[in-house]
């Protein structure tokens, strides 16, 4: 498990920290102090190389950024379905999935036209919302994951609406609302500031806030769970899996099954 995560956090974190250096090397060697334009700087340093280079490079440039926006949109999709899921069964056939991409992209476009004039800031407070909602969302499932059930968690049971934890988990639901409603009057955004930051210039304070109310609080509501009796059921079925991981091992390569020893039998 140790492996796995590092190598993808090193990978995930190296394949953007080079980037940003690039960045930054491009912003030293071609700003001179007014405001930036990152095209011209990739054009221009590309021109550096040799002649013509900053159109190829602006070319290849041009085709990543297509591809990584068409797995923006799939990506959008699949969220938006799977949203809808969770209130009525959805079928993901090919229809439903041009249609929610359809969807997914009509939105975005709207959204960028709406923020071309002002696209940083827009952009900032864009990022900033979405910590916003991040921040309770961590808090609540860091204190189930470490605090409450300690890493024991029965995954079919995910799964199964009606199952072990049902189709909605009011204690992670309410303390993410209250969690997010503490930190309203701390945030400090350019579409709206908080009483509380106003009073401290503008300071945002939310973050510090919004984790321990809602961390605190799920780890309040969630002292009625029986926590023993889930552990046993998700000990049983990773036992399950472990035996049907073995019994697949067993299966011999050509898909005939390993002859298996009898355990009373003599050594030849």
């Amino acid at each position: 498990m140790r492996k796995t995560f590092y190598w993808t956090y090193w990978g995930s974190a190296l394949g953007a920290i080079w980037l940003m250096c690039l960045g930054t090397l491009l912003a030293g060697a071609v700003s001179a102090g007014g405001s930036f334009d990152t095209i011209a700087a990739i054009k221009a340093v590309g021109n550096g190389i040799f002649p013509g280079f900053g159109a190829i490079v602006l070319i290849f440039a041009s085709l990543g950024l297509i591809s990584v926006t068409a797995l923006n949109m799939y990506g959008g999709s699949l969220t938006l379905i799977s949203a809808i899921d969770s209130i009525r069964k959805v079928r993901p056939t090919l229809s439903v999935r041009i249609v929610t991409i359809t969807f997914t992209a009509v939105l975005s476009l709207l959204g960028a036209l709406a923020a071309s004039e002002n696209f940083l800031a827009n952009f900032e407070n864009f990022l900033l919302l979405v910590l916003y909602l991040f921040i309770p969302w961590t808090a609540v499932n860091l204190v189930d994951y470490f605090v409450v059930r300690r890493g024991h968690y029965a995954i079919a049971e995910i799964f199964n609406p009606r199952g072990l934890y049902g189709r909605w988990g009011w204690r992670g639901i309410v303390s993410y609302l209250v969690g997010f409603a503490a930190m309203v009057p701390f945030f400090s955004t350019g579409l709206y500031t908080g009483p509380v930051a106003k009073a401290l210039g503008g300071a945002d304070l939310s973050l510090f806030i919004g984790l321990p109310v809602a961390g605190g609080l799920y780890w309040l509501l969630a002292r009625s769970i029986d926590v023993e009796g889930e552990t046993r059921i998700a000990m049983a079925e990773a036992a399950e899996l472990e035996e049907e991981a073995r019994r697949h091992e067993a299966i011999a390569p050509h898909g005939s099954e390993a002859p298996r020893r009898d355990p009373g039998a003599s050594t030849p």
